[in-house]
């Protein structure tokens, strides 16, 4: 199967902000990581290549884990309109990229 850019958003939760962001800058060079206003949670923007969202998803929240244990991971993985859902390992949905989660409201 061929590999796909993935365009990822996504908040992570940790014990070790620090350790955490180097892992993600490593696994996301193409992506930035900015602080927000809980020093525990980081947001990440950026692209990653690879065969499935699933996939990537995987392999991020491992390289994190490995950095520290009690990490969590909310993730969007984007392509070609069609956007796919994690929380952690567990995929939470796909939707149309286009729709607004508040035009359901």
């Amino acid at each position: 199967m061929a590999a796909k850019r993935y365009s990822l958003q996504a908040r992570v939760s940790t014990e070790n902000p620090a350790a955490v962001k180097l892992v993600l800058t490593q696994s996301v060079p193409d992506g930035s990581v900015k602080p927000t206003g809980d020093p525990n949670v980081l947001l990440v923007e950026g692209h990653m290549t690879g065969a499935n969202a699933r996939d990537l998803n995987r392999s991020l929240l491992t390289s994190l884990r490995r950095a520290e244990k009690r990490t969590r991971l909310r993730s969007e993985w984007t392509l070609e309109g069609s956007t796919e859902r994690f929380f952690d390992y567990v995929p939470k949905g796909k939707r149309s990229a286009s729709v607004h989660p508040s035009a359901h409201a």
